[in-house]
């Protein structure tokens, strides 16, 4: 069976073995609801897409077929997907999901319906769900992807196929990288590690200079806090980055998709969109506008990942571990760190970091959130051991 919709994926081969089981089995049924968890940047998403993509295509996830490149797109009219921005997802949404769930397939054998953040689900809105799942409905399969399986409730857990995802090694994705996008090994390498394993963003550092700027920019703001003013300026600058980090991605990623839209019909980039096929990009384009209202809390949590790459860092020199550097590029930086406070010091920031996401999950004003955090940033020599 050909894997063409699963090579995106890397470093996951246990699972796409067990989805490819799944799929090559299809003519005897497919359990009716997975979940699958894993870390930040382990690609739950991407899977679960080519997952419903290799359901729906004849052969298995050809990658090149209309019902292939419609699901990629999001753009495919049986398969669901529900990504909020809000953070909880809300009961009516659910609803909103199940009854479309049991509506008949239009163009695909299934109806697939994927819940990317559904740890934002409350038990209330959860019961929900779990009515559907007890009752399933013929050719409609549930994807539900969470962190972990404890972010859900047994009861969901309990009718679910659970499919654990890892984060790859950097040595994994430099070499992806490499041979899938042409990237110089060096580059690749140093891009892997900059992203700390993260596929999405590893790619981005590795295929975009005005990326690789951007988070130099952060690295530079983030060193540069020695006292409070430093540190109100710091975030309302850090903000900025996130802004325009957040806007040059949603721009790459709206563009990808409306051509791979147009291909899946057999247009070419440039033509007029056919009347009949009008509605189609205008979901398209809805989707894309509601899902870009989460582009700047992603922007601004990759500057949360390059602070933490920062202070690890830094935690590093200071207890003395013999660990290869995120940044071996800002050595005088880190060393001047390094001596200006102390590992309690560093350690007190890495949590901070992680109370950051907290706040801004629970819509904490964004740049509250960054002045909070830029202030514990202060290079205080008082503290140095």
């Amino acid at each position: 069976m050909t894997a063409g919709v699963f090579d995106r994926l890397l470093g996951q081969p246990e699972a796409i073995e067990q989805l490819q089981r799944a799929v090559a089995g299809k003519l005897e049924g497919v359990h009716h609801a997975w979940l699958f968890t894993g870390p930040a940047g382990s690609g739950r998403s991407l899977l679960a897409k080519a997952f419903a993509a290799a359901l729906q295509c004849e052969n298995n996830g050809c990658g090149r077929c209309q019902q292939c490149s419609l699901t990629i797109a999001g753009a495919h009219p049986d398969v669901l997907t529900l990504a909020t921005e809000r953070v909880l997802i809300s009961i009516d949404e659910v609803r909103e999901l199940v009854q479309k769930s049991g509506m008949n397939s239009t163009i695909g054998d299934y109806r697939i319906v994927i819940i990317e953040d559904s740890d934002r689900m409350t038990e209330r809105t959860s019961n929900v769900l779990l009515k559907a799942l007890e009752e399933p409905q013929d050719k409609t399969i549930w994807i539900l992807c969470a962190p972990s399986v404890a972010d859900l409730l047994p009861t969901i857990r309990s009718r679910t196929m659970n499919v654990l995802l890892r984060l790859p090694s950097v040595e994994e994705v430099a070499e992806l990288l490499v041979q899938r996008d042409k990237v110089d090994r060096e580059l690749a390498i140093r891009s892997a590690r900059q992203a700390q394993n993260h596929v999405g963003m590893a790619r981005r550092l590795a295929m975009s200079q005005d990326a690789r700027s951007r988070r130099a920019e952060t690295l530079r703001e983030i060193a540069g806090i020695t006292n409070l003013s430093r540190a109100m300026l710091a975030a309302e600058k850090l903000l900025g980055v996130a802004k325009r980090d957040a806007e040059a991605l949603a721009q790459e990623r709206d563009k990808s998709e409306r051509e791979h839209l147009m291909l899946a019909y057999g247009l070419g980039i440039d033509e007029k969109i056919p009347p009949n096929l009008r509605p189609q990009f205008k979901g398209l384009e809805e989707n894309q506008k509601r899902r870009n209202t989460r582009a700047l809390r992603d922007g601004i949590d990759r500057i949360f990942t390059d602070a933490e790459s920062f202070f690890r860092d830094v935690l590093a020199l200071q207890l003395g571990a013999n660990v290869e550097m995120t940044n071996p590029e800002l050595a005088e930086d880190l060393q001047l760190r390094q001596l200006g406070t102390n590992a309690a010091a560093s350690i007190a920031v890495l949590d901070a970091i992680t109370e950051s996401r907290k706040r801004l999950a629970s819509n904490v004003r964004d740049l509250l959130v960054l002045e909070s955090l830029c202030t514990l940033m202060i290079l205080r020599r008082d503290l140095a051991a």
